[in-house]
């Protein structure tokens, strides 16, 4: 049977064109991607914490935006991403860290050898069952698993007119509630859900950008790119919050965590 990988561009389903559209702009992704909170990442992590390093697997880890965060927090560790294009650029701008090539649902490491796993803005391309019994694997008993999704505070005014222009509000609402980390699972156990305030500094030109980032906007025809970047920009030149100069991006962080049994 062919596979997505060895099928035309054009006939691959549309979710395995998203998952598979960062590599080709991932100088972009990391310029322009936002981080993530600390106190989300620490929340994450609260079920193993010892107030000591951990040893982590950023899964999915794409060009290092949670991998920064958690060696700032002094942890452990291991970077596994599946686009040579994203893993290079994470060597590349996190250099001690052990990076390798993978995917969620076949791991490259030992049995039980994580304190946890976490998934940045990823958890929705995976396959829910395969990657759970992967991650379950990996972690050790009472280890931990975390998806932390950043997303549009549409409670800000101009920020959810963003969203209906950029489609992004269509985009996050979907990744934030379809997938498995909030369901119960056997191997899983004390599921748990957080919500942090994040922002990002960003001008309208730079909001665009990272807006063009997004998988949504990666697979659109050229001309609709196009014309969706044109309308994005325009938006925004049109709100006094945006129109000139610097602003704060109004972000909420979702973290969904499941401990190991």
């Amino acid at each position: 049977m062919t596979s997505a990988e060895d099928r035309p561009h054009h006939e691959i389903p549309h979710h395995a064109r998203r998952a598979k559209s960062f590599g080709a702009r991932a100088s972009d992704y990391a310029a322009h991607r936002p981080d993530y909170p600390v106190d989300a990442v620490r929340w994450a992590l609260e079920p193993v914490s010892t107030g000591g390093p951990l040893r982590v697997l950023d899964l999915a880890a794409g060009t290092g935006k949670l991998t920064g965060v958690l060696c700032a927090e002094g942890h452990d560790v291991t970077a596994v991403e599946p686009d040579e294009a994203m893993l290079s650029e994470l060597v590349r701008l996190h250099r001690g860290v052990r990076a390798l090539p993978g995917r969620a649902e076949r791991i490259p490491l030992p049995d039980g050898t994580m304190d946890a796993v976490v998934a940045g803005q990823a958890f929705h391309w995976f396959d829910p069952e395969l990657a759970l019994v992967e991650i379950a694997r990996v972690l050790r008993p009472g280890g931990v698993v975390a998806g932390l999704w950043n997303g549009d505070d549409v409670d800000v005014e101009w920020v959810a007119g963003f969203s209906e222009v950029s489609g992004s509000r269509v985009s996050t609402t979907l990744f934030e509630t379809d997938h498995h980390l909030g369901t119960p699972h056997r191997l899983f156990t004390d599921d748990a859900e957080g919500v942090f305030g994040h922002s990002q500094r960003r001008t309208a030109e730079t909001l665009v950008a990272t807006i063009s980032t997004h998988s949504h906007v990666l697979v659109a025809p050229d001309e609709e790119r196009e014309q969706l970047l044109s309308k994005m920009l325009s938006y925004l030149k049109s709100r006094p919050e945006t129109a000139t100069g610097e602003f704060e991006m109004p972000m909420r962080t979702v973290v969904r965590r499941k401990v190991r049994r």
